[in-house]
């Protein structure tokens, strides 16, 4: 007889994703993505910000993230995940090379099958950046 494991994320699983984030790890924050997911950035030219599709694509997209806002971060994260949806609530800094500083609270709200992330839509209040 076969045993089939349970394959649930958890709001840890989501707390070490952003853990990682903070630490600019993209193979940990990468580690709950399926491979097929999409992102929808907070910005962008559509109503939904932009799409990326593919976990090497999304990789690129955060990396590019943590390659302008060399203090890019993630502060005061909490999450909840209720059967295939999740909710990560977060307040984003970071400063680009210019000196422009963005903080701002913001959430994720994920779709969720097998265990993995299959959609992350990316929400973050309209601030204008300020000088660091």
């Amino acid at each position: 007889m076969t045993q089939t494991l349970d394959k649930t994320l958890t709001a840890q699983d989501l707390a070490d994703t952003f853990d990682a984030f903070n630490r600019h790890d993209i193979d940990g924050v990468m580690t709950h993505f399926a491979d097929d997911c999409v992102f929808y950035t907070v910005g962008g030219e559509h109503k939904y910000g932009n799409k990326v599709e593919g976990a090497d694509a999304i990789a690129a997209a955060f990396s590019a993230v943590w390659a302008g806002m060399k203090d890019a971060h993630w502060d005061h994260h909490s999450h909840f995940v209720h059967g295939d949806r999740a909710v990560s609530e977060w307040t984003f800094s970071g400063t680009d090379a210019d000196g422009m500083r963005i903080e701002a609270e913001g959430a994720d709200l994920f779709t969720l099958k097998d265990g993995k992330i299959v959609v992350k839509q990316a929400l973050r209040k309209s601030r204008p950046a300020f000088k660091a």
